[in-house]
């Protein structure tokens, strides 16, 4: 995902050692969820919405590829997602084939941001999970959700040292 690709908007608050803190404004994603237990690959998930944005959906309509791929774990499932474009609405947006997809309104959330690159393999990303979650306990900062790993760039055309990965960790202002 080296090419131009929107992203969410969101604003800066404040600048930490190691990481900071973003307001993100409300978006629409299309999201697919699997059971925890089961041994489903995160490509999987990528192929199913990427077949929903390239034209998998009821108006065979195509849809601009947006960063980051969001993917996190809750209530006992592995979630991924993709923000729709911003010129989007929930009403404008066609509806998936796939009915394992979800078009959600997403609140904007207040985010503790930890930038990584490289690997961002499950090992790897819970590390610099419990790192952000000492540094934010170290500025008496509170987590108030379940942190997010955001791939921006296609692990396929991008050299690892060049990858821009990020762990969201939602937290109480």
């Amino acid at each position: 995902m080296t090419e131009n690709l929107e992203e969410p908007g969101f604003k800066i608050i404040e600048k930490y050692e190691g990481f900071e803190v973003r307001k993100y404004v409300d978006t629409i994603q299309a999201q697919v969820a699997s059971p925890t237990s089961k041994e489903v690959s995160s490509n999987i998930h990528f192929r199913e919405i990427a077949n929903y944005i390239f034209g998998n959906n009821h108006k065979t309509q195509s849809i601009a590829m947006t960063a980051p791929v969001q993917t996190w774990e809750e209530h006992g499932e592995n979630f991924m997602a993709f923000t729709m474009p911003s010129k989007f609405n929930i009403n404008s947006l066609p509806e998936p084939n796939n009915n394992r997809i979800k078009i959600m309104n997403v609140k904007g959330e207040l985010v503790a941001v930890l930038k990584f690159s490289w690997f961002s393999g499950t090992t790897r990303t819970g590390k610099f999970i419990k790192k952000l979650q000492k540094l934010i306990k170290a500025k008496g900062l509170k987590q108030n959700g379940r942190p997010k790993l955001a791939v921006y760039d296609n692990p396929m055309t991008t050299l690892p040292f060049m990858r821009r990965n990020e762990i969201h960790l939602p937290i109480d202002r």
